[in-house]
C-alpha cells in the first residue's frame, strides 16, 4: 500500500506539471519531492498525518532554499549539509513526527544538490514543491486513504489468510512422505513465523485501530489465542507421524534435525484419512467469508470439530500422539470461531451443537472478564540520557562518517559527492550496532551493483522517450517500496536502476556516471562503518547480550506470571506480558543478523547465535501457551487451578536468574540446575502425575519443555550445569 501510495503521488505530480508546461528537470524535483513527502510520514492517525505533512511544506521550502543559496559556497555547503544531517538524526528522539521531518529536511537538501538548484531557480522550484506536496496530501487522503480502521482491517484479513495457509502447510505435513520432509517443514517453519509476524502487526495497530481499550484487549486476545493454537497443532501433528517425540526446537531452526518418520499415521490408515478431513474442514472455518453461516458446510464442521474438545467425542482406538492431534483440532477450531466473534461480530446460533453453544458461553464468560479488568498502569523505563541516548549517539556517528563521505567525495567527483554522503546516511537508518551498520552496507553495494548494470540497459532502451522513462520510474519506485522488506539488496537495486533513468531525463546519463555512483557507494558505505567503529560505537556483542538479557527477563516474567495464576494466584495482563516477549525476542533476532549473515566469517559463532535464537523462539512458543491457558483460569469451568505448578516452576525461575545474571557479567555463585523432570517433581506429594487429557497435563508439558529450553541455553552460552547441591 505505501508503494500504491507513493506512485499516485507521483503520477499525480507529473500530471499536473506536464500540464502546466513545466520544464523535465523541476518535474524530476517535484517527483522526488513527491516521494519522499510521501513516505517519510509514518504517524498511524489521520490528524498526526494531516500536520506533518502541513509541517513538512515550508520544512522543505528551507531545505531547497539554503541548497540554492550555498550552491556556490563549498566549504559553507559542506558544513550546513554536516549539520543538518545531525539535526535530522537527532530529531527522531521526538517521535515519528521529528523523524518525518528531519527526513524531509535531508532528503529535499539531496533534492536540491541533484538538480543543481540555484536562487534564481528558487520561485518555481517553491511551486513545484508546493504542488508535489498537495498531490501528496491527494493521494493519502483520497486516492490512496489509509487510516488506522482500514490498516487493522487489512491486516486482519492478512492474518486470516496466513492462518489458513499454515493449515495448509499442516495438511502437507500430514501426508508428506519422508524424502520431502526437509521441504515440508521448511514451508511449515516459514508459514509459523509469518502468521506469527502478522500477529505482532495486529497488535501494534490494536490501540489506534479499535474504538475503545475493551475492543483491543478483545481482538488481541483472539488473535493470541489463534496463534498458539495453530502453533500447537503443527507441534502435535509433528509427533504424531515421528518414530519418537519430536522436539519443539525443529519448528524454529532450520538445521535441526529431521525426526525419524514413525508408523502412526499412515496414508491408508483410517485415523489418516479421518485427521486429512478435518484438516481440510479447520481451513473452511478460516477461509470461508464471515456471512456464512446457517446452513452451510462451516456449521456442520464447526460443530464436528467442536466436538473434539470432549473425550468421548476424539474417535476410538487411536494413539495418545493421534488423540492429542484431534484434541489439538478441537482447540485450533474454538480459537478459530473466537477470533470470528471478535472480528465479524455476532453470527447465526440455529445451528450450534452442545460443543459450539458451550464454547460460546466460555466467549461470553471472557468477555465480560475482559470488560471488567482494570487497565494495569505501564512500566515506565527511564531512557539513557547525554551521548548514551541512541539518537544522540547516531547523530555524532553520521554526522563524522558524512564529513569523510564529503572529503572522499570531493576527491572523486566534485559534482556527485553527494552519493558518498546519502550512502552513509542511510546505513545508518533502522541499525543499533557496527555489525549491523556493516551489513547494510554490503548490501546496499550490492544492490547498487546491480542496478548499474539494469541502468546501464534501461537507458539504453528509453532513449529520448521522456515520458516511457517516468512509467520506469513509477515501476521502479513501487518494486522498491514492496521489495523493501524482503530484501535491502534488491530495494537497493531498484533505487539504482530509477536513479540512472532520472540522470537519462535529466541529460546527463553516461556509463562513467554510474561507475562513479558504485565507487561512492563504496567510500559512503566505508565511511559509515569506520565513523561506527570510532565514534561512540556500540559492538554487536554488546548489543546482543544486552538484548538477550532483556529476553530472558521477559520470558521469565511470562512464565512467572502464567504459572502463579495457573496455582491459584490473583489475574495478571498476561497478554501485555507475552507481547513485550515477543518484541524483545524480535529485537534480539535483528540484532544478530551480522552474526548470522552468509558473509560472517565465524562460522561456529553464525551456528551458536542461530541456536540460541530458536532455543528462544520455542521458549517463547511454550511461555506463550502457558499465558493462554492461564488467561481461562479465572472463568472457565473446565480449566482450574492447581497449587502444585508453582512447586514445579521454581527450577525454571532460578535458572532463567541464572542466565541473566552471566550475560550481564554479574558474579553468580553456581550455576543452571537439572534434575528430574518438571512432571516428576510433582509425584512426592503422592497425587501422582496426572492424567494424559488433563489441563495440568499440558501445562506440565510446556513447563518440561521449558525446562528443557533454558538448560539447552547454558551450554552455548559457558553456563556450568548439574544437579542442585
Amino acid at each position: 500500500m505505501a508503494g500504491v501510495r507513493t506512485v499516485a503521488a507521483i503520477g499525480l505530480t507529473l500530471a499536473v506539471l506536464a500540464v502546466l508546461g513545466t520544464d523535465v528537470t523541476y518535474m524530476v524535483a517535484g517527483a522526488m519531492t513527491a516521494m519522499v513527502g510521501t513516505f517519510a510520514i509514518r504517524e498511524k492517525t489521520v490528524r498526526g498525518q494531516a500536520l506533518t505533512l502541513a509541517l513538512g511544506l515550508p520544512t522543505a521550502l528551507a531545505a531547497v532554499s539554503l541548497g540554492a543559496l550555498l550552491h556556490s559556497r563549498v566549504v559553507a555547503g559542506d558544513l550546513f549539509f554536516i549539520a543538518l544531517i545531525f539535526g535530522a538524526v537527532y530529531s527522531r528522539r521526538f517521535g515519528d513526527r521529528g523523524t518525518a521531518l528531519g527526513l524531509i529536511g535531508f532528503q529535499v537538501y539531496f533534492v536540491s544538490l541533484f538538480v543543481n538548484a540555484s536562487v534564481d531557480q528558487l520561485p518555481r522550484l517553491f511551486g513545484t514543491l508546493a504542488i508535489a506536496f498537495a498531490c501528496s496530501a491527494v493521494a493519502r487522503f483520497a486516492l490512496v486513504p489509509e487510516t488506522p480502521q482500514r490498516v487493522l482491517g487489512r491486516l486482519r484479513e492478512a492474518f486470516r489468510a496466513r492462518l489458513a495457509q499454515l493449515v495448509t502447510a499442516q495438511t502437507r505435513l500430514l501426508d508428506a512422505p519422508p524424502e520431502e520432509l526437509d521441504d515440508v517443514l521448511d514451508d511449515l517453519r516459514r508459514h509459523t513465523a509469518r502468521l506469527h509476524e502478522a500477529a505482532l502487526m495486529i497488535q501494534g495497530r490494536l490501540e489506534d485501530g479499535t474504538r475503545d481499550e475493551t475492543t483491543a484487549a478483545l481482538v488481541q486476545r483472539r488473535v493470541a489465542d489463534a496463534e498458539v493454537a495453530a502453533e500447537r497443532l503443527g507441534m502435535l501433528l509433528l509427533n504424531a507421524r515421528s518414530a519418537e517425540r519430536a522436539d519443539t526446537l525443529t519448528l524454529h531452526l532450520p538445521d535441526a534435525p529431521v525426526p525419524a518418520t514413525g508408523k502412526l499415521l499412515r496414508r491408508e490408515d483410517e485415523a489418516t484419512a479421518t485427521l486429512r478431513r478435518d484438516l481440510g474442514a479447520l481451513h473452511l472455518m478460516v477461509a470461508r467469508p464471515a456471512d456464512a453461516n446457517r446452513g452451510t458446510a462451516v456449521a456442520h464442521v464447526r460443530n464436528r470439530l467442536l466436538g473434539y474438545r470432549d473425550e468421548e467425542r476424539i474417535p476410538p482406538g487411536t494413539t495418545l500422539a493421534v488423540q492429542d492431534v484431534f484434541r489439538g483440532i478441537g482447540e485450533a477450531a474454538r480459537a478459530v470461531l473466537g477470533l470470528r466473534l471478535a472480528l465479524d461480530g455476532p453470527q447465526d446460533e440455529s445451528d450450534d451443537s452442545p460443543a459450539t453453544t458451550r464454547s460460546r458461553e466460555e466467549f461470553d464468560a471472557e468477555d465480560v472478564s475482559i470488560t471488567g479488568a482494570e487497565k494495569e498502569a505501564a512500566e515506565e523505563t527511564a531512557d539513557p540520557a547525554g551521548l548514551k541516548r541512541p539518537t544522540t549517539r547516531a547523530a555524532f556517528q553520521v554526522a563524522v562518517g558524512s564529513a569523510l563521505a564529503i572529503v572522499g567525495g570531493e576527491f572523486l567527483s566534485s559534482q556527485r559527492w553527494y552519493w558518498a554522503v546519502l550512502t552513509c546516511w542511510v546505513v545508518f537508518l533502522n541499525t543499533a550496532s557496527t555489525g549491523e551498520i556493516v551489513v547494510k552496507g554490503y548490501r546496499r553495494l550490492l544492490g547498487t551493483v546491480l542496478g548499474v548494470v539494469a541502468g546501464v540497459a534501461l537507458a539504453g532502451a528509453v532513449g529520448n522517450h521522456t515520458w516511457l522513462a517516468f512509467v520506469l520510474v513509477l515501476v521502479c519506485v513501487f518494486a522498491m517500496f514492496f521489495t523493501a522488506p524482503l530484501s535491502y539488496a534488491l530495494m537497493s537495486f531498484f533505487v539504482t536502476a530509477m536513479l540512472g533513468l532520472l540522470y537519462t531525463l535529466l541529460n546527463t546519463y553516461s556509463f562513467d556516471v554510474l561507475v562513479l555512483r558504485i565507487e561512492e557507494t563504496a567510500l559512503g558505505a566505508a565511511c559509515g562503518i569506520i565513523a561506527a567503529m570510532l565514534v561512540l560505537p556500540v559492538r554487536t556483542d554488546s548489543r546482543t547480550d544486552e538484548l538477550l538479557a532483556t529476553t530472558l527477563e521477559r520470558l521469565g516474567d511470562v512464565v512467572a506470571a502464567a504459572v502463579e495464576q495457573l496455582s491459584g494466584g490473583p489475574a495478571a495482563d498476561l497478554l501485555d506480558k507475552a507481547r513485550d516477549l515477543d518484541t524483545a525476542l524480535d529485537d534480539l533476532r535483528a540484532s544478530t543478523q551480522p552474526l548470522t549473515h552468509p558473509i560472517t566469517p565465524l562460522r561456529e559463532r553464525r551456528q551458536t547465535a542461530r541456536y540460541l535464537v530458536a532455543l528462544l523462539e520455542t521458549s517463547a512458543y511454550h511461555a506463550r501457551s502457558l499465558a493462554a491457558t492461564a488467561e481461562l483460569v479465572p472463568y472457565s469451568k473446565r480449566v482450574g487451578a492447581d497449587p502444585r505448578l508453582a512447586r514445579a516452576a521454581k527450577r525454571i525461575a532460578h535458572n532463567i536468574d541464572v542466565l541473566v545474571a552471566h550475560v550481564n557479567d554479574e558474579s553468580t555463585a553456581g550455576g543452571v540446575e537439572s534434575g528430574a523432570s518438571i512432571a516428576a517433581m510433582l509425584e512426592t506429594d503422592g497425587l501422582g502425575v496426572p492424567a494424559a487429557n488433563t489441563v495440568t497435563f499440558r501445562v506440565l508439558r510446556h513447563l518440561q519443555r521449558l525446562d528443557e529450553g533454558i538448560t539447552g541455553l547454558a551450554r552455548p552460552l559457558g553456563v556450568p550445569v548439574g544437579p542442585r547441591k
